[in-house]
């Protein structure tokens, strides 16, 4: 019975049908029933007790490295996570792959290649991503709020976004009106030699008028913001100002650009017969706005040349303005702009753009003032496009059709009325939308994994090698002091603090022109009433809906609006290694910005001066120089890319890669690994990884690429990619790439 026993304790199929507990006590019946006494210790000979004693040891350690055979075992293969969720997720995760492709040979079209097949551009779209898509969501959320007008309860600036939405979808009276408000505008400006003879020297008005009332920013932009060097004041502020088209560069470089030159030539033709005019006269006037503008280009500097902003910074007072560029009556202006402010001439200014101020004093100088005054007004002609009628929306369509290969659709018309909603009253909307979308504790969970990676960022300032001890200590307490906010500003969940920073602006629901008008007037008194006032850390760049996150280096503070903290940069259900390598990269790259070539610059009470010492500057920039050749040689369409100009953000990439990484390595080591996806056949290292590049999957007309690499300060999608992949040695450790692949150079870019 005894052999019995064995034999069904080892043969699988014969316990199917019977346990331990039937078994066992019979064993234990038929042996003392039948077996032989046991015999006491004592009566064993020396030899029994010596191989009873191995028995037992030998027993007792075959149980122990089974225990701990168990123990690893578990620790090295989790299991897997059998949620919806993660059953969701892993089929999204795995429909973007392309795993034909060699990951450690490209790694961007192993990871997006399948999304890049079933995401084709959509109809009047110039690019497509994952941004693209979450935004669109957010905007479906804020149209069902800015419509539900049966909500109870709603603060009066919420009622203001209400309205305002509803006067820009109130499209039968802005179709019977048509082009009548801006004509008035033009006429009550002083007119222009459009539809008649102009010969008129009122030169300084109009530029108050349009700069002041109208908020265009013809030759120079004038603005308030905090003084880079006393980040506890704001101060006005005096820049270069754009051109028509998005850069200097479709101005200047005539045969890789001219047919977007025809196609703005053409587009400004035809809005001045929109206006009235005769082909011949709106020809003629819109060739010498664009000529003008091509002289504006050639005086104006790149924006690779203004990257050092301790290069660029100069504080004057007013009255040196004149000086600086005579061919603006500056007390004048100023007091317009910052009205009803009062000025006087030894008012602080900082110029950004001196060279560019007294050359544009001289081009005007040199310009007849009837094509002075014709490009003034165009300025405010192309502002006020979009809130016209369909037929001046039909021309800009054509013309983007042109500019940026996008295909002619009919966008609904409430995508438009629900984007300029959140432009003008995007916090009163940012309160309807965290109300209705944010969960309270994706804030609490968003803010530790914002510590997490701030902890592992600091953690690897000690291996830095290329930076000095004093320095590093400068650069901890810097990334210390860093303010982190999350979701929204306080004020907007209290009504009555989100009522008085709108109680100013007048909205009605039926005349979308005139609450477009009303809200430059109050755009323009909120801007005058900064001045000299501390910067407000509720005072957000960027609404609360948004898909986008910025660091700010006067505030030394980070903002990450609720809008992005959903999937797929994140989500409460999904796995670690997806969170961390979605918005955990995104925090890191924020943090990064801190410490790249220009956020450096800062101190940590934001402040721009010299806290480096000279030895790690030099370092540095040696150091980046590998950035800067780096992504140089890349190249999209046979375009180059200006490893120079997207220097920050390259840095920025980088180092938020390895912040982030570093983090979800801390975490595991806290909490232990983490289940797998069902069906990925790959460790959460190199999900993490996959979900760091998803993030940037992206289709894009070519010359939306052109525009890109042209004007975005951003490597495009592909090389965000690749860029930081190839410089990751963990990346290259968990995939296994080989010595000189792709992925996996020799030569790798290390800065943070």
């Amino acid at each position: 019975m005894m052999s019995t026993y064995k034999r069904a304790t080892l043969d699988e199929d014969d316990l199917v049908d019977s346990t331990v507990d039937e078994v066992y006590p019979a064993v234990i019946q038929m042996a003392v029933r039948r077996g032989p006494s046991p015999r006491c210790w004592a009566e064993r000979t020396h030899m029994e007790r010596k191989l009873l004693v191995l028995v037992c040891v030998l027993s007792l350690a075959l149980c122990l490295c089974f225990l701990a055979l168990g123990f690893n075992y578990k620790a090295a293969h989790p299991g897997l996570c059998l949620s919806e969720s993660c059953a969701k997720v892993a089929s999204s995760v795995l429909g973007a792959l392309d795993q034909t492709v060699d990951p450690c040979h490209d790694f961007y079209n192993f990871a997006c290649g399948g999304w890049m097949k079933t995401n084709p551009l959509p109809e009047g779209k110039s690019r497509w991503g994952p941004f693209s898509n979450l935004w669109e969501r957010n905007m479906a959320v804020m149209k069902q709020l800015l419509e539900n007008t049966s909500m109870t309860g709603l603060s009066d600036a919420e009622k203001k976004a209400q309205w305002y939405y509803q006067s820009c979808m109130s499209e039968a009276k802005i179709e019977d009106l048509g082009g009548q408000p801006l004509q008035d505008l033009i006429n009550q400006t002083g007119g222009w030699a459009l539809t008649g003879p102009w010969d008129k020297s009122n030169f300084q008005e109009v530029l108050r008028i349009v700069s002041a009332n109208y908020r265009t920013s013809p030759f120079f932009t004038v603005f308030v913001s905090t003084d880079s060097k006393s980040s506890n004041s704001n101060i006005i502020q005096v820049d270069q100002s754009g051109l028509g088209l998005p850069s200097r560069d479709y101005y200047l470089n005539k045969t890789a650009n001219q047919k977007y030159l025809d196609a703005y030539l053409d587009f400004l033709v035809e809005l001045g017969g929109l206006l009235g005019g005769s082909h011949d006269t709106s020809l003629k006037m819109m060739q010498e706005i664009v000529d003008f503008e091509t002289a504006l280009a050639n005086i104006t500097v790149s924006q690779e040349e203004r990257r050092d902003e301790e290069l660029i910074y100069h504080k004057i007072q007013a009255r040196e303005l004149g000086t600086l560029a005579p061919a603006v009556d500056w007390m004048p202006f100023l007091r317009d702009v910052f009205s009803p402010v009062e000025l006087n001439d030894t008012e602080p200014v900082v110029v950004y753009a001196k060279d560019y101020l007294q050359k544009v004093s001289d081009l005007i100088n040199g310009t007849d003032k009837s094509i002075l005054n014709n490009y003034m007004i165009m300025k405010v002609v192309r502002k006020m496009v979009s809130i016209l009628d369909q037929r001046f929306q039909d021309v800009e369509q054509r013309f983007f059709e042109v500019m940026y290969g996008t295909k002619k659709s009919c966008t609904p018309r409430w995508k438009l009325c629900v984007s300029d909603t959140d432009s003008a009253l995007g916090f009163a909307l940012g309160a309807l939308f965290v109300k209705a979308t944010f969960a309270e504790n994706s804030k609490a969970i968003a803010e530790d994994m914002v510590s997490e990676i701030k902890q592992a960022f600091e953690d690897d300032l000690q291996y830095v090698g290329w930076m000095d001890a004093e320095t590093k200590k400068a650069a901890k307490e810097k990334a210390d002091a860093i303010y982190n906010m999350v979701g929204y500003p306080k004020f907007i969940m209290e009504p009555k603090e989100l009522d008085k920073v709108f109680n100013d602006l007048e909205v009605v629901s039926d005349l979308y022109f005139q609450n477009v008008m009303q809200y430059y007037n109050f755009s323009a008194r909120v801007t005058a009433d900064q001045l000299r006032k501390a910067p407000n850390r509720n005072q957000w760049s960027m609404t609360p809906p948004t898909v986008n996150a910025y660091y700010n280096p006067t505030k030394n503070e980070m903002v990450f609006p609720a809008g992005i903290l959903q999937a797929p940069f994140y989500s409460t259900t999904w796995p670690k290694a997806l969170n961390f390598g979605g918005i955990g990269v995104v925090m890191g790259h924020e943090l990064t910005h801190a410490f790249d070539d220009q956020g450096r610059e800062y101190d940590k009470d934001g402040n721009l001066r010299s806290w480096w010492k000279n030895s790690s500057v030099e370092a540095f920039k040696k150091q980046t120089q590998c950035m800067v050749e780096q992504y140089s040689n890349y190249s999209i369409n046979q375009e180059p890319l200006n490893g120079k100009y997207t220097l920050g953000e390259n840095i920025a990439d980088n180092g938020g890669l390895k912040a982030a990484y570093k983090a979800y390595e801390n975490w595991v080591r806290k909490n232990g690994e983490e289940p797998l996806l069902p069906a990925v056949t790959m460790t959460n290292r190199q999900l993490f990884f996959v979900g760091f590049a998803q993030v940037w999957c992206s289709v894009r007309t070519p010359e939306s690429s052109h525009e890109g690499v042209i004007t975005d300060p951003h490597s495009p999608s592909r090389f965000r990619v690749i860029g930081t992949i190839s410089n990751s040695r963990e990346f290259s450790k968990h995939f296994n790439c080989k010595a000189d692949a792709p992925m996996n150079p020799k030569r790798k870019c290390e800065l943070w």
